[in-house]
């Protein structure tokens, strides 16, 4: 199994922000699975500022209607879940990020089955199982396919009622 740890300063909150990042080039899956939660935390301040960053991820596929339909009912109202993929947040600290933000993202025996593309997990401090993005390569670069980060998990302990 391979694990990478990927270290930003700042989530970034625009495309131009997110292609300024030194990793960006893309030429690895791991890194565009990494790229993927922060631009999913890109929906807190604006849908379409999410949507940017994920059409620069998704390369020459860029998100359809469905897809951006699919992001609003599941993210919106739930900003803390993008931001449970980042090591260190819990429920019980209702998914509070500070810098520097880390993501973890490796690979299993499973990654690899299908010729040019890649099913990467990472997860979520909310969730009991790991959530995944797949990644279909063009040349030298690998692009988003599928993303399956949106699942819902243990709601922050701000929220929860019984906690």
């Amino acid at each position: 199994m391979n694990t990478k740890t990927f270290k930003f300063d700042k989530i970034p909150n625009t495309v131009e922000e997110l292609r300024s990042l030194d990793e960006y080039a893309l030429t690895d899956p791991f890194e565009g699975a990494a790229f993927t939660v922060l631009a999913l935390c890109a929906y807190e301040s604006g849908a379409d500022k999410c949507y940017a960053m994920l059409d620069a991820l998704k390369g020459p596929r860029p998100l359809s209607t469905l897809e951006k339909q699919f992001i609003r009912d599941r993210l919106s109202g739930k900003a803390y879940v993008p931001r449970s993929y980042f090591n260190g947040t819990s429920p019980q600290n209702n998914y509070t990020v500070e810098p520097p933000y880390e993501v973890t993202v490796f690979d299993g025996p499973y990654s690899y089955t299908d010729e040019g593309y890649a099913l990467l997990y990472i997860r979520s401090t909310g969730a009991d199982t790991e959530r995944s993005v797949k990644l279909r390569r063009k040349g030298d670069q690998w692009f988003v396919w599928e993303i399956f980060l949106y699942p819902d998990i243990r709601i922050p302990a701000a929220m929860d009622d019984w906690a």
